[in-house]
């Protein structure tokens, strides 16, 4: 399963990558604002970190602006995935985008019927937020089952790329459901690194190796 890291901190995304633990990237304006930089930019720099999927959001609201802003996106590096919102206007910019050559990454996806959607829209990534779904005491991984089984069944090959995830059970579970992909915080990434008895075993390795000395 690919890893992404949703940031915009250059920082954090050059630390996983040293450690070969990233794939990819996601960012949103949202993101990109904390940097207190221009948009391009910062994505322009991920993408001379990270060989692989890049996904910028657009700011647009309606179709004929996603797709110009999608357009304007994909023109600063070829690894970029435009990234537009789930609805009739998105879905629209998702078609449009990809007969052109295009990827895109579906974002706010929320429900397997909007999944479905996605893929026939040609989406080459569908985001799902499994987080928010947890939020509203709704199962976010049931939908992740869901929509991995639903592209299974009719061969589509829009990826699954589970969002909003929050702890690294969510990760786990996402590999478990066979999911193409997370995108998650460095902080989560990072997380599953570490486990008590990882920490305590080292420890008393080093408290060995210092008593042979004497």
């Amino acid at each position: 399963m690919k890893i992404f890291a949703d940031t915009a901190d250059v920082n954090e995304i050059r630390r996983l990558a040293s450690m070969g633990l990233v794939d990819g990237v996601t960012t949103n304006p949202s993101l990109v604002a904390k940097t207190g930089r221009e948009y391009a930019d910062v994505v322009k720099e991920i993408c001379g970190i990270v060989d692989g999927p890049i996904s910028a959001e657009v700011i647009s609201t309606d179709a004929k602006g996603m797709i110009e802003e999608g357009l304007r996106l994909a023109a600063i590096h070829p690894n970029i995935v435009v990234k537009t919102p789930m609805g009739p206007d998105g879905l629209i910019a998702c078609r449009e985008l990809a007969n052109r050559g295009h990827r895109v990454n579906m974002t706010l996806v929320f429900s397997a019927g909007q999944a479905l959607l996605t893929a026939k829209a040609g989406a080459y990534l569908v985001s799902p937020f499994v987080g928010r779904l947890d939020d509203i005491s709704e199962d976010g991984m049931a939908l992740i089952a869901d929509i991995v089984s639903i592209y299974r069944n009719y061969g589509y090959k829009t990826e699954v790329l589970v969002a909003s995830v929050r702890h690294p059970m969510h990760i786990v579970e996402a590999a478990k459901l066979g999911a193409d992909c997370v995108t998650c915080p460095a902080k989560t990434i990072e997380q599953l690194m570490h486990h008590p008895l990882t920490d305590r075993g080292l420890a008393a390795f080093l408290k060995d190796w210092e008593n042979r000395k004497r």
